[in-house]
């Protein structure tokens, strides 16, 4: 049964796991074809993979190295405001799903949060105090930027669901949003450390990162509320009750219960690697000004392998392309071990080959979520794309705030000696050792550990009533 534009067909019974129909057909006119709603949804990706990547990479060293904080509290600083937006996440998501008006459900939220990130993305960075009132100014700063974020990233991770009537529209909306994502986190992981340095370093250089960082969410937030002002969203259904109803839903889906820990799991990984990558350049190949390169390798793959990972994914599903991904950033992970041996160059290609699997992860999983959104809301006929969204969005930012968490625990276990003189100070063969094993072993046994999650994911029927090359 095709849909019309506004209209969703008749919910069709059965529990999570059982066939149901998805309709997949458009108006070939469908704005959600277009190149503008297409490249501004995408946009917004500049807003995550900023906060994702600058913060993961500077915060925890700016804090050990400038600001004097032990490694492990440093890395407590970062998982808690984490664990307030994993809270806050599904509240959000339950509020754009009640929301209506003429900007949509999801649009005002895109805009608004998108630009209280910005601004409490340049106060965490502003280093307006020292001694403990920085530390303090620091950690509130960074709380309100993760509060704000989560406001803009669960109803943005939301819109494909919302304005998509086909795979191949997802799929195209997914690819270009992983493709920014990579992008940004170029740009971040690259120019970050670079206007770090540039600026002197210590406070005065990590202030003007911040209103770098602050600046490119500035830009995504915009394009992506201007972007998708086209887009026809489907007709508001109605929603569970209460929250507690629609956490029950989604713990209810399987397959999406086990995508949730593989969220948490894949980015606990890239946590680490983000976390780690200044203490690498620094302390394992002995160069500082690799950080930006290390990283840039890191997510390169994620601009320039989208192509082929969406025609890896069209041709084998998401289930083998994510299995391939996965091996492909354990290799990545492994072979770094052998970092410190290595030319820089080619302990640099290393970062990568993890890169490269990276992508392939990033795609398979973003692909996965508005698809189970889409068959949830065929088979109950309620419109909870919000609380899924917002769910998934906690198991990222838990992951990313485990990784630097569990990063700062390694440090401070293997002797890592903190400095508030804004330059890193010499560090023990231990210590060196620690930073090694935070980027390589870590990250590997976490990818051990999705692997087994992903292989045991129950299937999910296609409307044929076949396996979807998607689920």
């Amino acid at each position: 049964m095709a849909i019309e534009s506004g209209e969703l067909a008749p919910p069709v019974q059965g529990t999570a796991n059982e066939p149901f129909h998805v309709p997949t057909e458009a108006p070939e006119n469908a704005p959600e074809r277009s190149r503008r709603v297409r490249w501004g949804y995408a946009a917004g990706s500049l807003v995550t993979g900023t906060v994702n990547t600058l913060p993961g990479l500077l915060l925890l060293p700016y804090l050990t190295d400038t600001l004097g904080v032990g490694a492990a509290l440093a890395g407590l600083i970062v998982l808690l405001p984490k664990v307030w937006s994993a809270v806050l996440n599904p509240l959000a998501g339950r509020l754009t799903d009640r929301t209506t008006g003429r900007w949509g459900a999801r649009r005002p939220y895109v805009l608004f949060g998108g630009l209280a990130v910005a601004f409490f993305l340049a106060v965490t960075f502003a280093g307006f105090a020292g001694g403990s009132a920085g530390v303090w100014l620091t950690a509130g700063g960074f709380l309100l930027t993760a509060t704000a974020f989560g406001f803009f990233q669960v109803p943005y991770a939301a819109i494909p669901a919302d304005i998509t009537h086909r795979t191949e529209d997802r799929i195209r909306l997914v690819g270009g949003r992983v493709a920014v994502i990579g992008l940004a986190a170029l740009v971040a992981g690259a120019v970050g450390p670079a206007v770090v340095e540039a600026a002197g370093g210590g406070i005065a250089g990590h202030r003007w990162a911040g209103l770098f960082g602050a600046g490119v969410v500035l830009v995504g937030a915009l394009a992506a509320f201007l972007g998708t002002a086209r887009a026809r969203s489907r007709q508001v259904l109605s929603s569970e009750p209460s929250l507690r109803r629609q956490l029950a839903v989604a713990r209810a889906n399987g397959p999406f219960r086990v995508l949730f820990a593989c969220a948490v799991v894949q980015t606990l990984a890239t946590g680490c690697f983000l976390a780690g990558a200044p203490y690498f350049a620094r302390h394992v190949i002995g160069d500082p000004t690799a950080t930006g390169v290390a990283v840039a390798a890191y997510v390169a793959p994620n601009l320039l392998a989208v192509g082929l990972w969406s025609k890896l994914v069209a041709r084998l599903g998401s289930r083998a392309g994510y299995t391939i991904a996965n091996l492909l950033f354990l290799a990545g992970c492994l072979t770094l071990l052998a970092a410190p041996a290595l030319p820089v160059a080619l302990a640099l290609l290393l970062w990568g080959v993890a890169g490269a699997g990276h992508a392939g992860q990033l795609l398979c999983a973003y692909a996965m979520l508005p698809e189970y959104i889409a068959r949830d809301t065929a088979r109950t006929g309620r419109q909870q794309a919000g609380v899924f969204s917002g769910v998934f969005a906690t198991g990222e930012v838990l992951g990313l705030a485990l990784g630097s968490f569990a990063y700062g625990v390694v440090l401070q276990l293997f002797g890592y000696v903190s400095s508030d003189t804004g330059h890193a100070a010499a560090q023990s063969a231990g210590a060196e050792l620690g930073v090694l094993l935070g980027v390589t072993v870590l990250p590997a046994l976490a990818t051990a550990v999705l692997l087994f999650l992903h292989l045991r994911r129950p299937s999910v029927s296609s409307p044929a009533g076949q396996v979807d090359r998607l689920a």
